[in-house]
This record gives structure tokens, sequence and C-alpha cells, in this order.
């Protein structure tokens, strides 16, 4: 019985409670009394470094004061017969809403999401609306085949349907009222005042925006819009293209409100007739090579215009045969008897509507109808839509050519916003005007301040000097150089001298201190294998060097013949890594092999072996602000997700920690796979009696036995790819298992807690006004565009070589430790000067990196992809958590500890 039916007045008392009985204090209700956690003000701003005058991507956005409400409306859309109507309709429904109903309506504009939520200003006549409207229907699987409803019935659909005189639909809308959203709860934000409604009126605002470039037609993927333009298209490969469009969004900034925009490229499937998108697709040069099996997955879901009448409908599936052998029963309309023939679609097609088909017979027809009632038609009539997105992962090739031919310098992106916003004409839109929202035309300035990079120390206690965020160790040997022995080499069939190969790297190795042995052998695959499936191959060399090695490897390098996307990766990872614990390095040398490719690998190898490349000057001596004085143990968290388009494959959590303190170069990592697509790390604290099988107690454990028993009494998370409606959740769920996770060690044990999110995925870019070049590395930014209450700041600490630098927005939301904003930014700053792999200053800090990396390695242990290839490639998701996730397979103790992701 629910208490809002005003019934729960009639329950019975609760029974007395027994004297002798004391209520249960539940460890879960102590959990729901427990006050939450609040993310922490700025603390002040920065002040080291040189000063810069930069100019910013945001807008500023002036607001009328006003009184007035944003009014929420949940809509409910259905059919007249009451079934609900699917994604897609909605914008046409309550247009045509708005057109037939202005009187009833008070003649209101709508801001709608295009799904359950519509806005008004001020409110409706009513709280609950309820209207029938009536929409002609020119694009929806309903549509007749040939367009008139006197002919014959078209293949396969429903003779009533095709009766009625012009399609049209009728749905019934309801409108009820949700809640009402006070307009000045953005200009309290601006003073630093939030409330529970900021973000909800920014949202409103948000999607006037998203409406108005709805209105001009264009793909919306949240805040990004991507008109049809062939001049913004790009060819990517596999019936792929890049489509150029862009962000725009408002954001609550301490100068005030601010228009963020910025170009913005997503997928889309190359539009035209299909047989031309699976060609490329399945990258074959004729049709009879089309594999249809595969096609039928990559077209589900898909919208064609079928020729001659133009109708758009969705692809539901192929015919089993081809055209000329698909039958169906055509009824004779003007044929009193009711008398109907079988006829192929491919007949029906050619004879009866005399529609020339050159290729079709032999092919399936398309299916646009139900899979129990079909309507199919050849597939020389069927041409893609544009602007559909492609939602599977790219290939490599695909990855790289969009990276190439999405990129812009930083004069170019400039110009190409400024035009974007006086193209969007948002002065025009009537909502916005109503708002009293008006957008400057010219780039925000900010102050800027340029950090000095840190000093590092390569071996032979030598400095190594920094330039631009780059260094070198020409004529240098490494900070703590590890011995290559015991080893050996195998050869996956990749063209390469070998023996020239380990000549150079024991040459090399010298040059920078470590001691390269000669290997015991080179294994070469055996030719037959070479078609064999990768799991097969990496067994069968296994094979070969256990009976030819007289005990296990150190460390094997391992040649293989692709660079990227080799299938051997990773069986052979897991093979050395998770069975037998023995450190591995992978390569594809080029041709022509070089000093600066040895030592790029020399590097990893070091690494991974337990060695240092080079480390921070306040690391040796101990010199860092709150960390060389207490046991400080740093944590890189994130998550990665299969590709939008894979449904059934987990989620790979991985945990970085630091090790051997004070050093804060040296790492080690902990994965374990989850739900997809879930956000949060569940297994960071995992209690099963009186053990803990949690990520963060391994972190601990290795942290005290590598830093002289010391636990950490400080600890400094930074965690990656959450969003800032996210940042509660990882302050007091994410935040209270590690506490619980120390707790469960040792009751007493308190440690302080700083944590910092950083975002790489935003749309802040920073220019210097007049220059062609991009902002140096070690620019940070703390005013004007961040945040008008949070701690936050942007970094560039890398230098950006090609395109335009996208700054790391670091967001700072607990802070026990206490530092001051100068020690924290050069913290930051600091961090992206110990990343091992290379001799460059990264974009963000190096456990974050790391964390990507260990979980990229380790989630190719097992092949997810064949659970996922049955999903749809178009849209349809499973909701998280509802497949029983497949476990990692764990490290073996040898290499645990070991840097093996560098």
């Amino acid at each position: 019985m629910d208490s809002h039916n005003g019934e729960a007045d009639d329950l019975p008392p609760p029974p007395p409670l027994n004297a002798c009985i004391e209520p249960l204090k539940s460890e879960e209700t102590k959990k729901l009394l427990k006050p939450k956690r609040a993310l922490i003000p700025r603390k002040g701003f920065g002040k080291k470094g040189q000063q810069i005058r930069l100019v910013t991507n945001h807008f500023k956005v002036s607001l009328k004061n006003t009184d007035e409400f944003f009014y929420h409306y949940y809509v409910n859309l259905k059919y007249e017969d009451d079934t609900p109507v699917g994604k897609g309709a909605g914008r046409s429904v309550i247009e045509k809403l708005q057109q037939t109903y202005a009187t009833e309506l008070a003649n209101k504009d709508f801001a709608y999401d295009g799904e359950k939520s519509l806005f008004t200003i001020g409110a409706l006549p009513q709280n609950i609306n309820e209207f029938t409207v009536v929409v002609e229907d020119v694009s929806t699987g309903k549509t007749p085949a040939n367009g008139s409803p006197g002919n014959d019935s078209p293949p396969g659909s429903d003779r009533k349907r095709v009766r009625r005189p012009y399609n049209t639909k009728t749905y019934k809308v309801e409108l009820s009222f949700a809640a009402k959203i006070p307009m000045n709860a953005i200009a309290h934000a601006l003073k630093g005042q939030e409330s529970e409604h900021t973000q909800e009126a920014i949202r409103v605002i948000d999607i006037i925006l998203r409406q108005h470039s709805a209105n001009q037609g264009c793909l919306l993927v949240r805040q990004s819009f991507f008109h049809n333009n062939p001049s913004n298209f790009v060819e990517l490969g596999g019936g792929v293209m890049g489509c150029r469009g862009f962000h725009s969004s408002f954001r609550a900034t301490q100068s005030g409100l601010s228009l963020n925009i910025d170009v913005s490229t997503t997928m889309i499937v190359q539009p035209g007739p299909v047989i031309n998108f699976l060609l490329a697709n399945q990258k074959v040069d004729n049709p009879n090579k089309i594999d249809w099996q595969k096609a039928k997955r990559s077209l589900k879901n898909l919208r064609i215009k079928i020729t001659p009448t133009n109708a758009v409908n969705k692809i539901v599936g192929l015919s089993d045969r081809p055209c000329r052998e698909t039958m169906f029963t055509l009824k004779r309309r003007n044929d009193d008897n009711g008398d109907s023939e079988e006829i192929s679609v491919y007949d029906h097609f050619v004879k009866n509507r005399g529609i020339e088909l050159k290729y079709s017979a032999d092919f399936p027809c398309i299916n646009v109808g139900k899979q129990k009632r079909p309507s199919y038609f050849p597939i020389e009539l069927c041409t893609l839509v544009s602007l559909q997105r492609y939602t599977k992962s790219l290939t490599t090739l695909q990855r790289s050519s969009l990276v190439e031919k999405s990129r812009q310098k930083p004069q170019e992106r400039m110009s190409v916003l400024s035009d974007v916003l006086k193209r969007s004409n948002y002065d025009s839109e009537p909502m916005l005007k109503a708002c009293g929202i008006s957008i400057a035309k010219s780039f925000t300035e900010v102050d800027g301040r340029v950090l000095q990079a840190p000093k590092l120390k390569a071996g032979n206690g030598e400095d190594i000097f920094t330039r631009n965020g780059r260094w070198n160790f020409n004529n240098k040997r490494l900070i703590k150089a590890s011995s290559v022995d015991k080893w050996a080499v195998v050869n996956f069939s990749a063209r390469c001298n070998v023996r020239d190969l380990v000549r150079d790297l024991i040459k090399c190795g010298g040059m920078k201190g470590i001691n390269v042995e000669p290997p015991f052998d080179a294994f070469e695959e055996n030719p037959s294998m070479r078609r064999a499936p990768a799991v097969r191959r990496v067994e069968e060399m296994f094979e070969q060097v256990k009976t030819k090695l007289p005990g296990a490897p150190k460390f094997l390098l391992c040649i293989l013949a692709e660079r990227k996307n080799s299938d051997i990766y990773g069986p052979w990872k897991k093979k050395c890594l998770a069975e037998f614990g023995i450190v591995t390095q992978c390569v594809a040398p080029p041709p022509r092999v070089n000093d600066q490719y040895l030592t790029n690998v020399l590097l990893k190898i070091n690494a991974k072996l337990g060695g240092l490349n080079s480390i921070l000057q306040v690391e040796s001596s101990p010199a860092m602000p709150l960390i060389s004085k207490v046991p400080t143990m740093i944590l890189g968290m994130d998550v990665s997700h299969g590709s939008p388009g894979q449904s059934g494959v987990p989620s790979i959590a991985a945990v970085v920690s630091s090790r051997e303190w004070p050093l804060i170069s040296k790492y080690r990592a902990s994965v374990r796979s989850q739900s997809a697509k879930m956000e949060m790390i569940d297994s960071l604290f995992k209690p099963q009696g009186t053990d803990d099988n949690g990520l963060i107690r391994e972190c601990l454990i290795d942290f005290y036995t590598s830093s002289g028993k010391r636990k950490p009494d400080q600890i400094i998370i930074f965690r990656d790819g959450v969003s800032e409606s996210q940042f509660s959740q990882v302050l007091n769920i994410e935040l209270d298992q590690i506490i619980e996770a120390c707790k469960f060690l040792d009751e007493k044990w308190d440690p302080k807690f700083t944590l910092i999110v950083a975002q790489k995925n935003h749309h802040t870019k920073f220019f210097i006004p007049g220059a062609p070049d991009n902002v140096p590395p070690g620019t940070v930014v703390d005013n004007k565009v961040c945040h008008p209450r949070n701690y936050d700041f942007y970094m560039c600490s890398h230098a950006g070589m090609i395109g335009t630098t996208r700054p790391t927005h670091y967001h700072i939301l607990h802070d026990e430790i206490g530092f001051n904003p100068d020690d924290l930014q050069e913290l930051v700053h600091s961090l992206s000067y110990v990343y091992q792999r290379s001799t460059t200053a990264i974009s963000v800090v190096a456990p974050i990196c790391y964390a990507h990396l260990a979980a990229a390695q380790v989630g190719q242990f097992i092949k997810f992809d064949e659970m996922s290839e049955t999903s749809s490639s178009h849209g349809e998701h499973t909701s998280a958590g509802s497949v029983p996730v497949q476990e990692l397979p764990r490290l073996h103790d040898k290499v645990r500890s070991s840097m093996f992701f560098c």
C-alpha cells in the first residue's frame, strides 16, 4: 500500500518492542545517517609562473535579471491505440502540436529535448494537457512502397494500411507539469551561490540550443551539432566518414555565464547506395564477394530512402534468399474473386512496376517491415540516408585518419569558431530572447601563468635539461639501470634481422648503462603455423621456448609483424604475465632501426624490469612540499569501456599506485573487469569474511612492503573519466570504499586524503592572441573560465606539436592534506614529467596514463568482442549490470608489482 494513496493511516501500529531485545543499529543505517561530503570551495589562486595573456573559446553571455520561471512538463507520447511511440518521432509531433493548438497553449514557445522533457517560460494554461495530433507520415516504415493506394499491394505489406488516403498518423500527447525552475538560479550561481536549480536551469538553455540546431536539420550528439553538408565529411575508409560539426553549451564561470563553442567530430555511415556502403565496409571490389551475414549486422537499424517514392524506412534485416527467389503472395485489387498469385520480389518490380533492375536479382532483398511480416525491396532501390551515426569502434587506421583529417592549427580553429557563432544566429532564437540572453562576438580574455619545468636527474648524478617539454638521453645514463639477463627472443613470422636487432640493443643498452647480455636463443615461428589461430600460435611458441631453455626466462623480447592490432598481442601478454610471470616487450621494428627507436624500446624494458629512467630532482633530494616528509601514496584510477556499439563488453577498472616512497615515479597496477558501461569502480573494497579481495588492499600492502614497512599517512587520488554529475558519487561512494579498505587493514589507521578528478573530455581551449603557436607547456589557468565556487584549474603540461592543445581540467573535490594552490599545481605539473615511456612531458598526470595502459593491456587478455558481435551496431545498448561479467585473469606474483604496462 502506498502512503500517497492516503491508505497509510489505516495500517496497524507496529508490535511493541520486547524489553530484552536491543534495537539493531545496522551498519547500513549508520551509513545512511553519515553526512554526505560536499565539494570543497576554491582555496585561492596560484601565483607562481610567468604571466601570459590568452584568449579562450568562451563567449560572454549577458543575462537580464528576471523573476520568470521555466516550467518543466513531462511528455507522454502514444499512438491512437495507446501503444508507446519509439524514439525519433517526438520532434515532428511536438512541432505539429504547437501549430495545431497554439491558442490552447497560450502561444508559448517550447524547448523540447526530443524525448520526455519539455520546457516553457511561464506556465501552460493547465497542469495536465491532453491533445490529439495528426501528423502526415512522410518517413516511416508504414509508407506504402509504391506511394499510391490505387495500385497492387507492395510485397509483404498490409493492405488495410495502404488503403488509407494520405498517410497520416494520429498521436495522443500528454504534457503533465513536473517542476518549476527559477531563471534567477543562473544569476545566483554566477555569484557562487549554487542551488539545486542551477544545473537544471542551465540544462534548459542548453536544450534551447539543441532545439535551435534540430530545427536546422542537424544531427545532434549530446551538445554537438552536425549539418548535412558534404563539405564537412571526410572519408575514413570502411564505409565510415568523419563529420565535422561544432559543440556549444552554456557554462557558469567566475566571470559570468559563457557560451563554450568548439569544433567537434563524429563518425557517420557513408550515405548513398547500400551496395556501395557494403563494398567499402567489407573492403571488397565486387558485390559477389559480400559476406551477407556480416552485411545484415552492419545494416541493421540504419535508415534508407527507397526509390521511386523517396519513403524513408529503417532496415530490419535481409531476405534469406536472393531477390529473384524471394516470393510473396500478391493479391489482385480489382479482382472480385480475391485471386492472388505467388510472385518473386524481382518479377514484381520489373514486370508489374516497370522498374529496371540491373544487379539486384542475385542478392538478398532489404526488409523494412517486421520480422514476421516482411516488406522487401531490391537492394539497388535503397540508398542510405545522410547523417547516421556510426557507433562501432574504429580500426587503428580509421582512427589515425580521423585524427589527421580533423586536426586544426590554433589560428584556423579560432576563425572557424568565430564563423560558427556568426552563422548560428542565436540572437534570433525567440526563447533565448525571452530569457534575456545575448551572446558576445569575441573570445574571452584570460590570464595564464607558465610554470617552470621541473628539474630531472639522470644516472651519475647528472641533470637533464628540458626544453619546451622535451629532453633526451644523448650521452647520458639512466638513473637506475636494470640488467637484461636470462632472456630470449621470439619472432612471430616478422621480416626482421634478429641478429642485427639484438646486436644494436646490446650496444645501445651499454651506452645507457643497461647491461644487456647475449640472449639464450632466438626462436623463429614454424612457417606452417602462420595461418593458425593466435592462441594456437602462442601455445606452439611457448612449447619451443620451454623445451629449449634450461629454466624459465626472466625476459622475452617478442617480435610481431604488425605494429598495431596484432591478434598475437593479447594471448602473448596473457601467457607471459598471467600464466608464467615473465616480463615481456613486444616490438614491430621498422625497416631501418635507429638509435632513437632502440632507446625508446630500452626505456620501456628498463622500467618493466624494475629500473628507473629519470626522476625529479625533488624526489632525489627529497624536497616535495607535504609529500617528502610524510609517507604518501599516489593513486591513478580509471575505467575504460567498450565502444558505444558494443553492448556486452565488460568495462575495465584499473588502479595504479605509487611505491618505494619517497619516490613518485614508480608505480604498479591492479585491474578488474566490471559491468559494461559502469563508470563507478565497484571492486575497490571487496570484503569476504576476514579477507578483502579489493583493488585498494593490494595497493596498500605493496606500498607498505616497498616503502620500508611504512603505511601511507597521506593518499592522493587522481580519478579520470568522470563527469561533473558523478563527482558526488566519487567523493562519497568511491572514497568511502577506499577508507573502508584502509580501516579493514587497521581500524586505528586514519590517513588523510586529497581527491582530484582529471578531465580531458571537455571543450575549453586556450589560444595566444595573434600568434600561430600553441600555448607553451606548463600553462595553467585558474581564473575567469573556471568554476565560480568549486576548486578547479586547467593545465597544458605538454607541448602541442600538431593541432590545438587540449588542456586537462583538474577538479579538487577534497583536500585533507592541505595543499596551497601553487604546491598542488606544481605537483600536477611534476607528475606529467615522470612518465617512464617517453622523454616528453605528457598531457595528464602519469598515474592516470598508466591506469589507461594497464586497463588496455589486461583487457586484451580475453577476447571480449565475441560476445558483442551479435549485438547490433546501431544504438541498442544493454543496461549496466545486466550481464554476468567475465573475470580477467590475475597477474602472476612475479610481475604483479612491476610496471608491466610501460
